[in-house]
């Protein structure tokens, strides 16, 4: 089973509040193979090396050293936490405190020493989180699956999960008739009987499904023939179920065509949400109410009026902002002193509540690093 974590917006919010110095940033590239976890925690001692230096550099407090020094290395020597990984890992740590997160995304490792959070790469995890689940759904078969951008795809084991039609409803067979041909129930016969009982196996499904996906945020894809395709979604009750299916009987599908028929869907939902993102930003550009300027942007986000930011995941701009006026000092060199601006724009601007989306340089309206619908002019 991939194991993630995908973070919140009160968890992106909650460490985007968190200012003291230090706060260190790793991101790790990591793998779901119990046999690869060795790899990453020494790519996290290297990090932590890395961290040490940056802060003596900085003449910061030997105590205050030790304590990074402790936080970062209980996590290394936890032997459990390393079993279980997804493609990348977040790790957010204070002399104080430690919090990570297992996401599906490949993100590139990085490292960030400063008095706040980097939280770009993590954003792009919950624009676009790369995995999903998919319920293969049959009348005599059900089970779930998970995936992500790449790799294997693993079944979820899911308590109480019925294993057909029949034996849900308690029933030899959903035919509508006993051995001797007589009607089971003079009110349900024929199709429209097999309809009730697939919709009651649809519940079923559902109430079994509720506990494993509680607090999730990934999507749902379904993968069913009709008439199940036509009734789960009537009685589902998880939010985000998409609106595309994955036609046909599932039981004669292998699960990793599942899984690229499910990615498939996944890239024409991420299409059709950010051209409809550009398009609106299109049309608040038409009514002066867009800014694609870093500096303009800077300022709009100081003052609160950005409400919804793009940021190029992969843009780095060492330098600080002006507390008060948002003004831009850039940097040569990124270190325990300096941040990232474009991530500490994004972090005034989910202070503010806006809408964030960590994409690709190609989807940045204007081109450059940052570009920001606002609610007011600055």
């Amino acid at each position: 089973m991939l194991h993630t974590d995908i973070p919140t917006r009160d968890d992106v919010d909650t460490l985007a509040a968190v200012r003291q110095h230090p706060c260190v940033s790793v991101y790790l590239s990591t793998t779901p193979l119990p046999q690869d976890s060795d790899k990453a925690r020494v790519e996290l001692k290297n990090r932590l090396a890395e961290t040490v230096q940056q802060l003596r550099d900085a003449n910061t407090d030997k105590s205050v050293i030790e304590a990074v020094q402790e936080t970062l290395g209980d996590l290394v020597e936890d032997s459990d936490f390393w079993r279980s990984l997804s493609y990348s890992l977040a790790i957010f740590a204070t002399p104080t405190s430690v919090r990570t997160f297992r996401l599906p995304n490949r993100l590139s490792g990085a490292l960030e020493v400063s008095d706040r959070f980097y939280l770009k790469p993590l954003l792009r995890a919950v624009t676009f989180p790369q995995a999903a689940f998919v319920l293969a759904l049959a009348q005599n078969s059900v089970r779930l699956l998970e995936i992500s951008a790449e790799g294997p795809v693993y079944a979820v084991p899911v308590p109480g999960l019925p294993s057909d039609v029949a034996s849900s409803v308690g029933l030899p067979s959903i035919s509508g008739r006993s051995q001797d041909g007589h009607s089971m129930n003079g009110r349900i016969q024929g199709s429209e009987g097999q309809k009730v009982r697939m919709r009651q196996y649809a519940r079923a499904i559902d109430r079994a499904l509720r506990p494993v996906l509680s607090g999730l945020d990934l999507p749902l894809v379904l993968a069913a023939a009709e008439p199940l395709a036509g009734i789960y979604p009537s009685v589902n009750s998880y939010p985000n179920l998409t609106e595309g299916i994955i036609a046909g009987n599932p039981e004669e599908t292998p699960d990793e065509e599942l899984g690229r028929a499910a990615r498939g869907i996944l890239d024409q939902r991420y299409a059709v949400e950010l051209e409809t993102l550009k398009d609106r930003m299109a049309s608040r550009a038409a009514h002066g109410r867009a800014v694609t300027d870093l500096s303009d942007v800077a300022r709009a986000a100081t003052y609160g009026a950005v409400e919804t930011l793009f940021v190029d995941i992969d843009r780095s701009v060492p330098g600080v902002v002006d507390e008060q006026t948002g003004a831009i000092t850039l940097s040569d060199t990124e270190d325990a002193v300096t941040y990232g601006v474009v991530d500490e724009i994004l972090r005034r601007a989910l202070l503010s509540g806006a809408e964030i989306f960590a994409v690709r340089a190609d989807d940045i309206p204007g081109g450059g690093a940052v570009a920001a619908g606002v609610r007011f002019v600055v």
